[in-house]
């Protein structure tokens, strides 16, 4: 049983940047890839970004890209940089891991995700 603890968010404004923390209990490096959700009021929890067990692949919903990062390191942390944010970014911000593997598809997918995290709050004002 992995468990996650999300951290970094906070109330910021329109254009700031933002970087999310990932903090597993145990090495998830290799074994497990590492996804970041999202989930705003009266809307179901969406995909955000995904990084593969060894971090060489990445994937990031339309939304995002050219805005958001997602990266790793070689022990129990992931990070989600968010940069330009817009106000349509505020969410509870929820951490997630699956077993490496699978198709692409997999890492977009909540319900191949395994363990979650309790999820962390950002806040957008415009």
């Amino acid at each position: 049983q992995v468990q996650l603890v999300e951290s970094g968010g906070g109330w910021v404004q329109t254009g700031d940047s933002l970087t999310l923390s990932c903090a597993a209990s145990e090495r998830t490096f290799i074994q497990y890839a590492m996804g970041w959700f999202r989930r705003a009021p009266g809307k179901d929890r969406e995909f955000v970004a995904a990084i593969s067990g060894n971090g060489g692949k990445t994937y990031f919903a339309d939304s995002v890209k050219g805005r958001f990062g997602i990266s790793r390191d070689y022990g129990k942390n992931t990070y989600l940089e968010m940069h330009s944010l817009k106000p349509e970014d505020a969410a509870v911000y929820y951490c997630a891991a699956r077993t490496e593997g699978g198709d692409d598809s997999d890492y977009l997918s909540r319900a191949e995700y395994d363990f979650w995290g309790q999820g962390t709050q950002v806040t957008v004002s415009s």
